[in-house]
């Protein structure tokens, strides 16, 4: 048998159609509300039925890393295909937030990303996709993170791979995720690096999500350069279509803007970043370069950081700069992958 998080919960009674409609309900309860690390965990099951959910997640932990003094644990999983997919765990002291990747590789080839340079594998079935979840829940109930919520109540479409290139996919997990796991559409981040046509169609599912846009850069030619796609779909339409969805779901748009040492830290790029955000009513969040061995982009010097915040701040823009997490651990996005090959 598969993977139970490979079959819609809705269906989860072909499983065993013999048995009576309530255990259904009962498995539902185990994927969905209370996920546990082993089939075994499940005690309502009877012990034939708990047998015959081995696989019970869709991937096999390769490898579990923790960094930050515990407050980052990061997985490598590994599909029977042989696709290989990242999520972090991050405790904070108001949130718990979950990384997760919506495809093995990625087609975007941004300059900065090891992921992207890994290329696109395939994409990650709805299935795979909210198991990440499930996992993450089930870690924090066996080993909680220190001094943060022991419930992920912040989960981010950040990882490997461009979610909205896998916008079906992506779709039925969002669903999964809202209407099966009782997740806050507003605890959801999902994030992009400029697929107009994907974000005019966030714009109209019927879940307030929140929308990141990584921009990286403040005009064509430079973004270009960091971001192959912005020859597709150039800035001011990814502007336009932020615009757009801010006014139909009344969400803040996010600009994620990571920082690179001599690239895209200068005073010009700041300035120009303000008056975007400002179009776009949208917050924007500076996170330094983790870098990559795949990458020639460094880290910016803690100045630099500092002049640029500031100046973008001094143009009326809202600013956070995010922290750098799991550094120890490779826990930017693909680095854990590249390391253990």
């Amino acid at each position: 048998m598969a993977s139970p998080y490979l079959v819609a919960p809705e269906e989860l009674a072909s499983l065993f159609p013999d048995e009576p409609g309530f255990r259904a309900r009962q498995l539902s309860e185990w994927l969905y509300q209370h996920p546990v690390l082993t089939p075994d965990q499940m005690t309502n099951l009877s012990v034939g039925l708990r047998a015959s959910l081995e696989p019970l997640w869709p991937f096999a932990v390769e490898i579990e890393q923790e960094g930050d003094s515990g407050a980052t644990r990061k997985w490598l999983l590994r599909t029977p295909d042989g696709a290989s997919i990242e999520s972090v765990l991050m405790g904070y002291e108001t949130r718990t937030t979950l990384c997760i990747s919506s495809q093995a590789g990625c087609a975007m080839a941004c300059t900065f990303c090891a992921t992207g340079q890994f290329g696109f594998e395939r994409h990650l079935t709805a299935g795979e996709i909210t198991a990440q979840v499930a996992l993450a829940e089930a870690s924090l109930a066996a080993a909680p993170l220190p001094d943060s919520p022991q419930r992920v109540n912040n989960i981010v479409f950040m990882g490997m791979g461009e979610p909205l290139a896998n916008y079906a996919h992506v779709r039925e997990s969002l669903r999964r995720l809202i209407e099966t796991m009782g997740r806050s559409a507003r605890s959801i981040t999902v994030s992009t690096v400029g697929v107009v046509p994907g974000i005019r169609r966030l714009a109209t599912e019927p879940w307030p999500v929140n929308l990141a846009i990584s921009l990286h850069a403040a005009d064509d030619a430079l973004r270009s350069s960091l971001v192959p796609l912005n020859d597709r779909y150039p800035l001011e339409t990814v502007i336009a279509a932020g615009v757009e969805f801010f006014e139909a779901k009344g969400r803040r748009v996010s600009i994620e803007w990571t920082l690179m040492n001599d690239v895209n830290d200068s005073d010009e790029q700041a300035e120009k970043l303000a008056a975007i955000a400002l179009r776009m009513k949208a917050h924007v969040n500076v996170i330094a370069l983790n870098p990559t061995p795949l990458t020639e982009h460094t880290a910016p010097t803690r100045e630099s950081v500092t002049r640029f915040v500031e100046t973008a701040r001094s143009r009326g823009a809202n600013v956070t700069v995010r922290d750098t997490r799991g550094r120890d651990i490779d826990a930017a996005c693909g680095q854990l992958r590249a390391r253990s090959g």
